[in-house]
């Protein structure tokens, strides 16, 4: 039935028609960018940072004598797939680069985003910052993905050099052997930098929950995955440095005794995205925000905020709306409760929530030649992976248009 379910949300948004690489004519790397080394930079989605030894990822464990592995690495609120893809890949909070949740209203246009929406994911206006892969092709360094958000879209008028539309078609043995024939190009042509996304843990820890032996599976399959991609590219010789990351964690949840969507908030008055961890409301008319507010606080099931009265760790306060996305108000659910707007019943699994929660910490684990050996490194931001990227690949940018910092993670690096 999942998987009867998941084939039929990516045929209806289109995710599953294109399987085809995108190759961008006419580039390839300028002489001095030859000769910097390689980033493989991979994602597991929802692989929480307790997962490797939870569930016994063998591989994943055996690096950690060989390279660096935090203890965590905190996402960016909200914990959400994608806000939390693009904020690694940008350096900047979500609230900074617009990406403010899967699902929101663009208040300038009127045009409300939604991750499921294939035209929309694909337009470059909702992206800001500069993704690492338009970093490097403005230098004239090569890149590919296969697979991270926006890496489809058209950012600044640049693509990576190869890339693939987000699908769940191609198995995993086509997508390493591809990663192979990226890096066996002649030099001119070889991408420095490679995204590669996991979805199966979200999956799993999403429908039975996180403590599911099923959850297990995902993750020793990831896992072999990787163990597979490094050896499968072994025999090319090449400094190929691989950082390890997810974009948040899973916590269980009451899917049973759910929060509708609150009385006050009538469609004539107030539009409110779809949401589950967070909803944010949106007013028609301005002058019933004080009154609704004072309405919403009544109920307990939710916390509701003022965009001026966030926590100051979220980095998500009206002062930090770059694109005017964020709501009027903010209603977060008081946990095990979450929002369900639908008739269906919603997963066991859920993320999006506080970035404090355990629950909600990232993993970060990276090895290579460019990495120190047996380090443990502190809970860290996620937007401090963008400068170590950079760095290790010889990138310049300008640190004052991003949010993390290269001495969070000087120490990891040789």
């Amino acid at each position: 039935m999942r998987i009867l379910a998941l084939l039929l949300i990516f045929s209806l948004s289109g995710w599953a028609q294109d399987t085809t690489q995108h190759i961008i004519a006419g580039r390839s790397n300028a002489k001095i960018q030859q000769e910097k080394p390689y980033v493989i930079l991979i994602s597991a989605d929802g692989f929480r940072s307790d997962f490797s030894h939870k569930y016994k990822a063998k591989f994943l464990q055996s690096k950690e004598t060989s390279g660096v592995k935090a203890s965590y690495m905190q996402p960016s609120y909200p914990s959400l797939t994608f806000p939390n893809h693009y904020s690694i890949a940008t350096g900047l909070y979500p609230a900074h680069h617009g990406l403010v949740d899967n699902t929101y209203l663009d208040v300038q246009s009127g045009q409300e985003y939604r991750m499921s929406n294939k035209k929309m994911v694909g337009e470059g206006k909702w992206y800001g910052g500069t993704p690492l892969w338009v970093l490097a092709e403005k230098q004239q360094m090569m890149a590919a993905s296969f697979y991270w958000v926006a890496s489809d879209a058209n950012i600044q008028d640049t693509y990576p050099s190869y890339y693939y539309v987000y699908n769940e078609v191609i198995d995993i043995k086509t997508r390493i052997a591809q990663v192979k024939n990226w890096l066996s190009l002649p030099a001119d042509k070889r991408p420095h930098l490679i995204t590669f996304y996991f979805p199966e843990v979200d999956h799993d820890a999403h429908e039975f929950g996180p403590e599911d032996s099923r959850v297990k599976n995902s993750v020793q399959f990831v896992d072999q995955a990787i163990a597979d991609l490094e050896a499968a590219l072994a025999p090319l010789g090449l400094p190929i440095n691989f950082v390890f990351v997810s974009d948040h964690g899973m916590k269980e949840v009451d899917n049973v005794n759910t929060i509708g969507k609150p009385a006050p908030l009538n469609t004539a008055t107030f539009q409110v995205p779809w949401g589950d961890a967070l909803l944010h409301v949106y007013a028609k008319d301005p002058s019933k925000i004080d009154s609704t507010y004072q309405e919403l606080k009544k109920d307990t099931r939710f916390t509701t905020y003022l965009m001026d009265e966030t926590p100051a760790h979220w980095h998500y306060r009206k002062s930090d709306d770059r694109y005017n996305r964020l709501g009027d108000l903010l209603l977060v659910p008081k946990l095990p409760q979450v929002f369900n707007l639908s008739t269906r019943k919603t997963s066991k699994g859920k993320h999006g929530f506080d970035t404090a929660l355990p629950e909600m910490r990232a993993s970060f684990q990276a090895w290579g030649p460019s990495f120190n050996s047996g380090l443990q490194l502190d809970g860290f931001e996620n937007v401090n992976v963008y400068p170590l990227i950079a760095k290790i690949l010889g990138l310049t940018y300008d640190p004052q248009a991003i949010d993390g910092k290269i001495t969070v993670l000087q120490k990891a690096l040789k």
